[in-house]
C-alpha cells in the first residue's frame, strides 16, 4: 500500500543536504605535504623505516605483542642513552614534556634548585622550576659560551642545601656542547642530582648516562633520532627513583609521576600496571628509528654528524659565516653562524623554502636576527642536503649583493667529503666492500640491530 508524504511534512526537510556537504568538502581540501628537506633546529626528517611503522595498524595498549615492542623501545633506548636503568622508556610528549616530567618527579615545594641559564631551553628549565615552587638559584652566561666548574662550585657554596642541578648538554638555541661530567660530580658531592637535557645531543655525539653517573636525562625524538615529534624518550637513575620514593608530597604531575609510570615501562615482577593509553603507532616509529641508530652503530652515527658539520663549515667559512658557539664546545648536529651585516635573513629563509624546500631556522630570544640555526641531524644528515643547501644559499646572497664565489662553498664541503673517503678507502675490506656510507647493506636488508 502506497503512502503520501503530506505537503508540510515535506516543508521541513531539508533539500539541500547533499551540495552543502559537498561544499564543506570544498573548504577542507585534501592534505598535500611538499617535500621539504628539514635542515633547521627541529625536526630533522624522519627515517623511512620509522613512517613505514607508523601506518602499521594499531595495536591496543594491552595487546601481547604491544607489549613486547614497548619493551623492545626501552631495551633500544638503554642502549642509545648508553645506561642499564630500568626506568628507560618515552613520555607521550614531546621534548618540553619531557623536561617538565625530569623537573616535577625531583623537585617539591621549597627546594633549593640551581639552573645554568645560557640558553633558550635553560631559561625554560628555570620557568619550570619557579612554577613547581622551588627556590632558584640562576647562574647566567652570555649566550654562546659554556659554564665552568668554578662557577657553578661558588654557586653551590651560596647555597644550604641544594637538591637538584639542571643543565642542558646541548643547547639547540646557540650551538653550544656543554661539559656536564665535573658538573655532575661536584653537583653530587653537595648532595644534588643532575637534570640535563639532551633533546638535541642524544645520538648526535657522545653521551654516556651510566659513564658520567648522570641522574636524570631526557631527549626527543625528532631530532637525531629521525622518527616524528611526539615523545620524548627518558631514563632516570636508581638514585633519581630512590628520591622519588622518598618525596613528602605528590608529584604534582599524575600524569608524569614516575612512581607510578615505573610499573607501566618496567615489570617490577607482578606484571606491567596500565597507567595511560599509549600512543602505539608512534612507538611503531620510534623503534624502528631506533632499530636504525643500533644498525648503523653509535659511534658510527656521531661520526657522520661531525663529518656533515665539518662539510657545511667548510662551506659556510668561504661566504664569511662565523660559527656563534664557543671555540671547542660547538655541536656538530646543530651548527648556528653569525648573519653579516646587510643580509636580509628573513628573507634568505623565505627564499630557502619557497624556491628549494629548504628549512632552516633563525634566532630566539636575544639572537633573534642575528644567526642562523643549520641542523645537520639524524636522516637528514646527507651529502646531497648539504651541497643542495651551499648551492642554494650562494645564488640567494647573490641575488641580495652580498659577495660570494659561486662554486666555493659546495666545493668547499666535497674537499671535506673526499678527503673521507679517502681515509674510508684505506680501511676497505672485501668483508664491508661496496657498503654505504654508514649502515651495511646486509644489515639494513636483514632488518638486524647489533647487540654489541
Amino acid at each position: 500500500m502506497s503512502q503520501t508524504i503530506s505537503t508540510t511534512e515535506n516543508k521541513t526537510r531539508p533539500q539541500s543536504a547533499a551540495p552543502k556537504q559537498k561544499a564543506e568538502l570544498e573548504v577542507f581540501p585534501e592534505i598535500k605535504i611538499p617535500p621539504r628537506v628539514l635542515m633547521g633546529a627541529g625536526p630533522s626528517a624522519s627515517y623511512p623505516e620509522a613512517l613505514r611503522a607508523m601506518g602499521a595498524n594499531t595495536l591496543g595498549h594491552l595487546d601481547p605483542q604491544f607489549v613486547e615492542i614497548m619493551g623492545n623501545v626501552g631495551a633500544m633506548l638503554r642502549r642509545v642513552f648508553i645506561t642499564k636503568n630500568a626506568i628507560t622508556g618515552a613520555v607521550p610528549a614531546t621534548g618540553t614534556g619531557a623536561m617538565e616530567a625530569s623537573l616535577s618527579n625531583l623537585i617539591e615545594h621549597g627546594d633549593e634548585v640551581l639552573v645554568l641559564v645560557a640558553g633558550y631551553f635553560s631559561n625554560r628549565m628555570r620557568q619550570m622550576a619557579e612554577r613547581m615552587g622551588a627556590k632558584v638559584k640562576v647562574i647566567e652566561r652570555q649566550w654562546g659560551t659554556v659554564f665552568t666548574t668554578d662557577e657553578v662550585r661558588a654557586a653551590l657554596d651560596e647555597m644550604s642545601n641544594p637538591r637538584v642541578v639542571a643543565l642542558v648538554h646541548a643547547e639547540t638555541s646557540t650551538g653550544v656542547l656543554q661539559p656536564i661530567q665535573e658538573i655532575i660530580e661536584l653537583a653530587h658531592s653537595r648532595g644534588a642530582l643532575v637534570v640535563a637535557d639532551a633533546v638535541t645531543s642524544l645520538g648526535g655525539c657522545p653521551l654516556y648516562v651510566d659513564d658520567w653517573n648522570l641522574d636524570v636525562c631526557f631527549s626527543g625524538t625528532q631530532k637525531c633520532i629521525g622518527s616524528p615529534p611526539g615523545l620524548g624518550p627518558i631514563t632516570f637513575s636508581q638514585s633519581a627513583m630512590d628520591r622519588i620514593h622518598a618525596r613528602k608530597t605528590p608529584v604534582q604531575s599524575w600524569y608524569f609521576d614516575m612512581s607510578l609510570v615505573e610499573t607501566y615501562w618496567s615489570d617490577t615482577g607482578a606484571g606491567r600496571a596500565y597507567h595511560h593509553t599509549a600512543p602505539s603507532n608512534a612507538l611503531f616509529g620510534l623503534h624502528e628509528a631506533l632499530r636504525m641508530a643500533l644498525v648503523e652503530g653509535l659511534e658510527n652515527r656521531w661520526a657522520r654528524h661531525e663529518l656533515h658539520s665539518k662539510a657545511l663549515t667548510a662551506g659556510l667559512n668561504t661566504m664569511k659565516f662565523e660559527p656563534f658557539a664557543q671555540e671547542g664546545h660547538r655541536l656538530w648536529q646543530l651548527n648556528a653562524v653569525k648573519i653579516p651585516v646587510g643580509i636580509d635573513e628573513a628573507q634568505v629563509r623565505s627564499r630557502l623554502l619557497r624556491d628549494f624546500n629548504i628549512e632552516i631556522s633563525g634566532g630566539l630570544g636575544p639572537i633573534k636576527g642575528q644567526v642562523w640555526r643549520i641542523g645537520v641531524m639524524g636522516y637528514s644528515a646527507q651529502r646531497n642536503n648539504i651541497r643542495l643547501l651551499l648551492t642554494a644559499l650562494e645564488e640567494i646572497l647573490s641575488d641580495q649583493g652580498y659577495p660570494v664565489e659561486r662554486g666555493a662553498a659546495p666545493e668547499a664541503a666535497q674537499h671535506i667529503y673526499d678527503a673521507h673517503d679517502k681515509a674510508q678507502e684505506q680501511n676497505i675490506s672485501p668483508d664491508n666492500a661496496g657498503l654505504g656510507e654508514t649502515i651495511g647493506a646486509e644489515d639494513v636488508a636483514q632488518g638486524i640491530a647489533r647487540k654489541g
